[in-house]
């Protein structure tokens, strides 16, 4: 099945069978696509630590043999790894709890109890680790490989042997193996993009990563088709290329939760640059140069560290225009920003102007990356710029939430989904070359 993606590792038995088969299920109901989730809620337990064992040498012809009691085993941890064959946490939808095995008591004849295995819980690359009981950041997953200890397993109780000493040469003394850590863990999942799409609904993004990319994102001439991000590979040419994201459409009000809201718009905070498109021969008649006012002003209400990124400016659909009416549409749009930055005129249909602004784009991050590598500090302050950013993005999704909710209760509309099955949605993620 294409674009399946397995339970976690470290599960096994009949556990690791029925997390399978559960998410095997949601799978064929949603129709063979799979759902993209980028936030889950799961609570996770380090085994506990193997007790130490209390034994006496027995053997004949030999008398007082001593103790010879074993340590334990130490508990297994749990460890979360980023893996590059996921792109969505639909896994951890469907099982919440996650143990790893307890350590194994020590035996007779000095023998240590075995240790268990790490429960090692698989995550897309991009994913942020968070605690939420303390509120705290534990980690964040941006390369393929990378591991983190979230939960330490116990450590293993002492045998009776090592209490041993000239004095007290018959020990009855044991330790207990230590209970493992337990962690409530949020898991955030942003895409790895180095460009980010803004912009309203039918403003041409997925009709641009269509036409740069081989991604194939649906695309209909009615709003928020777009219900979930895209990915697309862009090569310019041998041995150079970046990945495009297209994030659902805003509209006025979003930060207020209008639309589908402002919860992808964190998707744009690992981008190295943001492309703001314009439809410059909209539908329902609304000007170009407010249109593009009420994206800057969702994206300063949704982060201002996000809105001060780089970002260019497309003015797409140039092909449904007659000079003229482009000419001074155009100069709307630049007086409303006040916009200094780079512009681009393209049709996205007819991939009209979109290799000069694909090559552009190249040469840009070709050039921050030639920069951090000739300066380090230049990449500690852009990883300390997209915390910054993923900071502000978390707070104001939890305080539109935290109205959405207080909201729904004063309306009387029943009880808030601790499961936010919002998140759900059966479409496929595209992530092709």
């Amino acid at each position: 099945m294409d674009g399946f993606t397995a339970s976690p590792a470290g599960l096994n038995g009949s556990f690791g069978r029925r997390q399978e088969l559960v998410t095997k299920r949601s799978f064929a109901k949603s129709g063979g696509k799979m759902k993209f989730v980028d936030e889950v809620s799961i609570n996770v337990y380090a085994g506990k630590g193997g007790n130490g064992c209390m034994s006496f040498r027995r053997e004949k012809y030999i008398e007082r043999g001593g103790p010879d009691g074993g340590d334990g085993g130490d508990g297994g941890s749990v460890v979360v790894m980023a893996d590059e064959s996921l792109n969505t946490l639909v896994d951890y939808r469907f099982t919440r709890n996650y143990r790893a095995q307890d350590g194994e008591k020590g035996q007779s004849r000095n023998c240590t109890g075995r240790s268990a295995e790490d429960l090692v819980l698989r995550v897309p690359v991009g994913t942020t680790i968070i605690d939420e009981d303390l509120g705290e950041v534990l980690g964040d997953l941006s390369d393929v490989g990378q591991r983190l200890v979230v939960a330490q397993g116990g450590f293993h109780g002492l045998g009776n042997t090592r209490y041993k000493s000239s004095t007290n040469r018959a020990p009855r003394q044991t330790s207990h193996g230590s209970e493992g850590e337990f962690r409530s863990l949020k898991f955030e999942l942003k895409v790895l993009a180095d460009v980010g799409l803004l912009g309203l609904p039918n403003a041409g993004k997925s009709t641009l990563i269509r036409a740069v990319s081989s991604a194939k994102p649906k695309v209909a001439d009615y709003p928020f088709t777009t219900l979930v991000p895209n990915l697309g590979v862009v090569s310019v040419e041998a041995h150079r290329s970046f990945v495009m994201a297209d994030i659902p459409g805003l509209i006025e009000g979003a930060s207020e939760g209008a639309g589908l809201g402002i919860r992808f718009l964190k998707h744009l905070t690992r981008t190295r640059i943001l492309l703001h498109l314009v439809d410059m021969a909209p539908y329902d008649g609304v000007e170009p140069a407010e249109a593009a006012l009420s994206i800057v002003r969702e994206l300063e209400r949704f982060s201002p560290t996000l809105a001060q990124r780089e970002r260019w400016l497309v003015l797409n659909k140039s092909d449904l225009l007659d000079d003229e009416t482009l000419a001074q549409r155009r100069s709307a749009v630049l007086d409303a920003l006040q916009w200094q930055g780079p512009v681009y005129t393209i049709s996205a249909i007819s991939a009209k102007g979109t290799a000069a602004l694909s090559g552009d784009l190249m040469s840009y991050i070709e050039e921050c990356r030639e920069r951090e590598e000739a300066d380090p500090e230049l990449r500690v302050v852009e990883h300390a710029l997209q915390r910054d950013m993923q900071v502000e993005a978390r707070q104001r999704v939890e305080e539109l939430r935290a109205a959405l909710r207080s909201r729904s209760d004063k309306e009387d509309f029943g009880d808030d989904d601790d499961d936010d099955d919002d998140d759900d949605f059966d479409v496929e993620v595209e992530y092709r070359e």
